[in-house]
């Protein structure tokens, strides 16, 4: 295939990006993105306060990732380029944009799958809600070819439970009943991969592996494969958490995946916490 068949551009070359675009260009893909501080990569761009997008990145793009965060004042791709996305949409085979389950609010533990409305809490999922609502936008106005990607928790190498437990940080906090979705990177790779080669326009997915837990249990397991002790338990009201700490425990959800499994045909390589720590502290002693 020719590089213009094979053509990723991602704003926000980050912790997610990173690793599909190892994988794609392990595949002969081109990869490219932007980064507030790219270095001295000639395939990462600056983009962010003081360094504005350039419409030259996209020549002979096919493939587009977002996974900047919007703030306050709105999705920040969206303000510097949607009305160039709006006028190329055409050119993309496939465009996704890396949201979060937040989105969901606070369901008092119960299940929320794709077709659950929207009911984010205020704050930072409100305005992940109103960035997937202006992409959306330009999917149903302009033919963009985009696809929602609701990520859960996010971890894998060097973000984890293990490190947390082995820098000291760890904690337990006893929050009864409060459940948290999570996914291993590697499966957000997996997932972003499927989705590209059975593209949906429009569609939403949940990405997030099979068992939601108490970060308390996740803790916990971390230390038994370390052989260190787990932290005591901690109540809510009791623990010393900054605000965005705190924020986490505002919303309890449970979030399926079967979408991913039953349109995508992924099978999770870390169906729970378990299989990612275990492979993880795995990785640790080689």
């Amino acid at each position: 295939m020719t590089a213009r068949a094979r053509s990723l551009f991602c704003f926000g070359f980050g912790y997610c990006a990173r690793v599909l675009g190892a994988r794609l260009g392990a595949e002969g893909w081109v990869v490219a993105g932007t980064s507030r501080s790219p270095g001295h990569d000639s395939t990462i761009h600056a983009f962010g306060p003081g360094a504005p997008f350039q419409e030259r990145w996209l020549d002979d793009v096919t493939h587009l990732l977002i996974s900047v965060a919007p703030d306050a004042s709105g999705d920040p791709v969206l303000n510097a380029a949607g009305a160039f996305l709006a006028g190329r949409a055409r050119q993309f085979k496939w465009v996704g944009y890396l949201s979060t389950t937040g989105v969901y609010g606070d369901r008092g533990g119960g299940w929320v799958d794709e077709e659950t409305p929207v009911h984010p809490s205020p704050g930072r999922s409100t305005w992940r809600a109103g960035a997937e609502a202006g992409w959306m936008a330009l999917h149903q106005a302009h033919g963009l070819p985009l696809h929602l990607l609701r990520l859960a928790g996010i971890y894998g190498p060097g973000r984890n439970a293990l490190e947390n437990v082995l820098a000291g940080t760890a904690r337990r906090i006893d929050a009864p009943g409060q459940l948290f979705s999570r996914v291993h990177v590697e499966d957000i790779a997996t997932v972003l991969q499927a989705s590209i080669a059975r593209p949906h326009p429009g569609r939403i997915y949940n990405v997030c592996d099979d068992e939601p837990a108490a970060g308390a249990d996740v803790t916990a397991y971390a230390c038994s494969l370390l052989g260190a002790p787990a932290p005591p338990l901690i109540a809510l009201k009791d623990a010393d958490l900054g605000p965005m700490a705190r924020s986490f425990y505002q919303d309890n959800r449970r979030v399926r995946n079967d979408r991913i499994q039953r349109e995508l045909g992924v099978r999770l390589a870390f169906p729970s916490y378990r299989e990612g720590l275990s492979a993880l502290w795995r990785e640790m002693r080689t």
